[in-house]
């Protein structure tokens, strides 16, 4: 049975866990993550109903897995990557323990509290989730009193955990299917969202946890649901690989007040280790250069979707009867119009642990290389 994170045991955990200085661990032995869509591994198998349902039916999880399991794309997610890059288990979900599905033994390799459709902010957007960050926080402080007998047992835990929190918060904002959005309204949902982003990062710090991830946000105006919803014949409001501009600068604005926060963050805690990943960057560059990584060509199209310019269709969505995916989805960027597929994230897991696209770098002797990492760890199917 789950304690309560206001019980008395928890609350000595609490302060005992808090005067007990900190070290940043070189290998990790678990990864706890939150997030939306973009990190799900499964936990939207047991939310009625799903605020992603196309995701629980073929062709979802076709090439990897071989049939749908709650991930959004067609195979493995950044996380996925990241934990086989360090040698870990795919990272289970918490509804996967709580539902009796995953035996608790599993916990030991950290838990996913990440929800497709998740939403940073409480009853802003036109979500159909209740599990917003702050939720998904609550689960991760519900569940530590019933497997964490100790505070020496939890601050060892917690010292050798990689944290990722996000990305979250792409479901926050309001997209009118016509006009401009005002660059001041975007704005003011971004320093929300970032608010509330950094307040939970500050929350687990004040666990004593060492290392947290926080990537940034992707460059939606490259979305092929955005592409069709602001699809215009004013050139000049695309970039070179027929990105929206203003779009993408939104986006761009928000990562700076996202770097701006996690800047305060570690002045204020100078012992910990805290990760930006630039999630805009490395995923722009495979629009920009897309043979480089091995895409093919009308890289904005998606590779499972129905007509118009991006093969995408609000109508005739991936998942949709008669809808079909691309024959090869390793030559597309984009998967279903909202999410990307697996060769994508694969390129951005490599961008984050051996390339450029994080601050400080991330380093550490347990990063397997990535011809090795791909191996064949066997995840809950």
């Amino acid at each position: 049975m789950y304690c309560s994170a206001i019980s008395r045991t928890w609350s000595l955990l609490l302060l005992l866990l808090l005067s007990v200085p900190s070290t940043i661990t070189c290998c990790y032995t678990s990864i706890f993550s939150f997030g939306d869509s973009l990190t799900d591994t499964g936990n939207l198998n047991f939310m009625y109903p799903p605020a992603n349902p196309n995701c629980l039916v073929p062709p979802y999880g076709e090439t990897y897995f071989q049939h749908p399991n709650g991930r959004c794309s067609n195979g493995r997610l950044v996380i996925d990557f990241i934990a086989e890059y360090l040698g870990l288990p795919y990272v289970k979900p918490y509804m996967g323990f709580k539902n009796g599905v995953v035996g608790r033994e599993n916990m030991k390799h950290g838990v996913n509290f990440a929800v497709a459709g998740a939403t940073a902010l409480e009853g802003d957007a036109d979500a159909s989730t209740k599990y917003t960050i702050a939720v998904q926080l609550g689960w991760f402080k519900d569940m530590l009193p019933s497997i964490y007998t100790s505070p020496s047992s939890c601050k060892k835990v917690f010292q050798s955990s990689l944290f990722i929190v996000g990305p979250i918060g792409g479901n926050d904002y309001p997209y009118p299917s016509s006009g401009i959005i005002p660059l001041e309204e975007f704005n003011t949902y971004s320093s929300r969202i970032v608010s509330t982003i950094t307040s939970v990062i500050k929350e687990l710090l004040d666990l004593n946890v060492t290392t947290v991830l926080v990537p940034g946000s992707f460059p939606y105006g490259c979305n092929p649901y955005v592409l069709t919803l602001y699809e215009t014949k004013d050139e000049e409001k695309y970039d070179q690989a027929g990105c929206l501009i203003w779009f993408n600068e939104f986006f761009e604005n928000y990562n700076e007040m996202l770097q701006t926060e996690i800047n305060r963050l570690r002045e204020l805690y100078p012992h910990t280790n805290i990760i930006y990943a630039d999630y805009f960057n490395s995923v722009l560059q495979l629009y920009r250069s897309p043979q480089q990584f091995g895409f093919g060509e009308n890289i904005l199209k998606v590779c499972c979707g129905s007509g118009g310019s991006y093969n995408y269709n609000v109508s005739a969505m991936c998942g949709s009867s008669g809808v079909i995916s691309c024959d090869d989805p390793s030559k597309y960027v984009g998967w279903d119009g909202y999410h990307l597929t697996e060769a994508a994230y694969r390129w951005i897991a490599k961008g984050i642990l051996h390339g450029p696209y994080t601050t400080p770098k991330f380093t550490t002797s347990c990063i397997k290389s990535v011809t090795s990492a791909d191996s064949n760890i066997n995840p809950m199917k």
